[in-house]
């Protein structure tokens, strides 16, 4: 299936999100406005082994209780947090979407699928008497596109079905393939996103793998945004946001030139003027890259406006959700009217596996 191709911008006209703030997208647009700490101690019974006894989890995220116990007996973290996201985010929009299933496209974000069901049925294999000796139901689970391809068979979309790799940068990461599904006429509507779930695994990976670097609590959730082009996103629908340009660059010690020359391409990209951004939103990295992140920001667009972006700090580190939750932060001022007519936000990601990524959302679209 091909549709015609369409040159105008993608918008954003619909999103949703599972975050530490709650289940639904006003738990967090009213969490992050107020910036409430999220971090509570760990239940020893359910999270036993782990490096740190903290975490900001999903509050009352049972699966079963959340999404009922048809298909969910075998259902991973990061696979039941997506498909909630997806649940919410068509439920909640409505009529807006105006594309089929047929001609609806799904794209997530993610770092590894779940570190936890790939460890596990590893662990089962080593472990058993035989290495063919695992729950086979548990396979899908240890499969990076497990949770994509789940929330298009739990909601019946048939479009094009997409994982993207990408750690702290995969929510721009899918952002940026999502606006081409459109611009070539691969799908009519794109829900894209990303997803991380919080787990035992995943936290002594963190622990190992950062070191001295690693300073904020490990946090979870999932930010989904429904995508059209300008052409279909009538007056009617609202769009919340223009997708006006997303770039990416890779680095190796220093991140400063990397950085400077993605911000440099947004704006060129997005015809956009330094007087046209109103705010920016630095990823909630910490260490010696997160503060280059911020010099660089600091000394580009100013304190002021660094400022005006909620900080990301109270979910903890949500990695391969980072980026999406950082838009979602953004879209939660423009719901509270704290965003001027025509106004551009910069969106910054940095991962410290040599990704850096930028987005620049314009407001409101009318």
């Amino acid at each position: 299936m091909t549709l015609t191709a369409v040159a105008t911008k993608p918008v954003i006209t619909a999103w949703s999100a599972v975050s530490p703030f709650g289940i639904g997208k006003d738990a967090f647009v009213s969490g992050v406005l107020a910036g409430t700490d999220t971090s509570s101690a760990l239940d020893a019974e359910e999270w036993s082994g782990g490096p740190d006894g903290h975490a900001c989890l999903v509050p009352g995220f049972a699966l079963r209780e959340v999404l009922g116990k048809k298909g969910t007996r075998s259902m991973d973290r990061v696979t039941g947090l997506a498909v909630t996201a997806v649940r919410d985010l068509l439920r909640d929009s409505g009529d807006l979407r105006t594309a089929s299933d047929e001609e609806t496209a799904l794209v997530l974000g993610t770092t590894t699928g779940s570190a936890q069901s790939m460890m596990d049925f590893t662990r089962a294999s080593m472990e058993g008497d035989r290495p063919f000796y695992v729950d086979p139901s548990l396979m899908p689970n240890a499969v990076m596109n497990c949770a994509a391809g789940q929330c298009a068979i739990w909601h019946s979309l048939k479009g094009p079905n997409t994982t993207i790799a990408g750690g702290r940068a995969a929510g721009l990461s899918a952002l940026s393939y999502a606006t081409g599904l459109l611009g070539s006429g691969r799908a009519r509507t794109v829900l894209c996103g990303a997803a991380e779930e919080f787990s035992t695994a995943r936290a002594w990976l963190d622990h190992h793998r950062r070191g001295a670097d690693s300073g904020a609590l490990l946090g979870e959730g999932c930010a989904m945004f429904m995508l059209e082009s300008g052409s279909f996103a009538t007056e009617e629908s609202r769009g919340l946001a223009e997708v006006a340009a997303v770039e990416s660059r890779v680095f190796f010690d220093d991140l400063r030139d990397a950085l400077g020359g993605c911000i440099d391409a947004v704006l060129e990209r997005g015809e956009i003027s330094r007087e046209d951004v109103f705010a920016v939103s630095t990823s909630p990295l910490t260490g010696t890259l997160g503060e280059q992140e911020h010099a660089v920001l600091t000394d580009r667009f100013g304190a002021e406006l660094l400022g005006r972006a909620p900080a990301m700090s109270s979910i903890g580190d949500t990695t391969a959700a980072s980026a999406a939750f950082q838009i979602g932060s953004l879209l939660s001022l423009a719901e509270r009217g704290d965003v001027p007519a025509g106004g551009v936000a910069l969106v910054s990601s940095v991962d410290d596996n040599g990704v850096v990524s930028c987005a620049a959302l314009r407001f409101p679209v009318r």
